[in-house]
């Protein structure tokens, strides 16, 4: 595939444009808009375009390849129509470490009683409690692709069992065991932690119901992938019912989160701007000029979109 102008939009366009013009020697044409402002023309003179998501009045006209900067393709993949003959690719960097580091860090939290000993501190009590050791834990992955693999690669590092979720079951050496999503009720039953890495496709949207919450026998719940595969108002009722012990959660089905969401003012849920794995425009760059001399090149490309998967 032969590629001449590349159109690239988003929130950090000026820090990608920066980049780009330092390192690329492809003798492309670039075109950088601020999203807000992408008009028409500019949509009809590009045959790349690269963005985190398609603008309001995105259409395909000539493109040949479009370029998520994030990792997450579900606005792309939702578009009322795709044209058959256009790549879709979406950017992998270090999103699996940014992610790990993220489900550590609240499950160390909690383990270790950092809340319990800082109001404690508060009123000047001394209250001893035995910190749980992260080795006694078993966790479940719904996910084991990318994301989901490098979290299940760190947890086990620290002797955490590990059962991944996942359409097809097939087994992975990073996973103690792996099994199909429908199977895994026994396995929810023992888990003392639940993360969900899941992206977003007709198959998950509200995947996370009350019907699936009933399962659970008070297990903290962690959401990485998207917002929209949690039934928030069930999610609720099962922390109410101490079905799940405390949700950790970095993704919404609206964001940014209104100030008038339930999801605020409950105790029992950490809220987190979709902070757990962003994406820095160094590796943005590096993950899109890869790709495109992969393309370019008739190289295999990890990266690519299964449309059908929606992942």
């Amino acid at each position: 595939m032969e590629l001449q102008n590349i159109l690239v939009t988003s929130r950090m366009y000026k820090e990608l444009e920066s980049i780009i013009e330092k390192e690329d020697k492809r003798g492309k044409a670039f075109r950088y808009v601020d999203e807000k402002h992408i008009k028409d023309e500019d949509l009809r003179w590009a045959d790349a375009y690269v963005s985190f998501y398609p603008v309001e009045n995105f259409a395909f006209h000539q493109l040949k390849w479009v370029h998520s900067l994030g990792a997450g393709v579900d606005r792309y993949v939702q578009l009322d129509s795709w044209k058959e003959d256009v790549l879709l690719t979406r950017t992998v960097c270090s999103f699996g470490e940014r992610m790990s580091e993220y489900c550590l860090s609240y499950m160390l939290s909690e383990l270790q009683y950092h809340d319990a000993f800082q109001k404690a501190q508060n009123k000047k009590k001394w209250q001893p409690l035995e910190p749980i050791l992260l080795s006694t834990q078993k966790v479940v992955i719904y996910g084991t692709g990318e994301i989901g693999q490098a979290i299940a690669e760190m947890l086990k590092q620290f002797g955490v069992h590990v059962t991944g979720v996942s359409r097809s079951g097939t087994r992975n050496q990073r996973f103690h065991q792996v099994v199909t999503a429908g199977d895994e009720a026994s396995y929810l039953q023992e888990a003392d932690w639940i993360i969900n890495t899941l992206p977003l496709t007709p198959e998950t949207n509200h995947m996370f119901n009350a019907e699936w919450m009933n399962i659970l026998q008070s297990a903290y719940f962690i959401n990485v992938g998207r917002g929209a595969t949690v039934d928030a108002v069930a999610l609720i009722e099962a922390i109410n019912k101490r079905k799940i012990k405390k949700a950790f959660l970095d993704v919404f089905e609206v964001e940014p989160l209104p100030e008038s969401d339930m999801l605020w003012e409950h105790k029992n849920i950490v809220i987190t701007p979709h902070i757990s794995a962003v994406t820095t425009p160094e590796e943005a760059v590096a993950c899109f000029l890869d790709t495109l001399d992969r393309i370019e090149a008739d190289k295999p490309l990890e990266n690519k979109v299964d449309l059908n998967r929606g992942y």
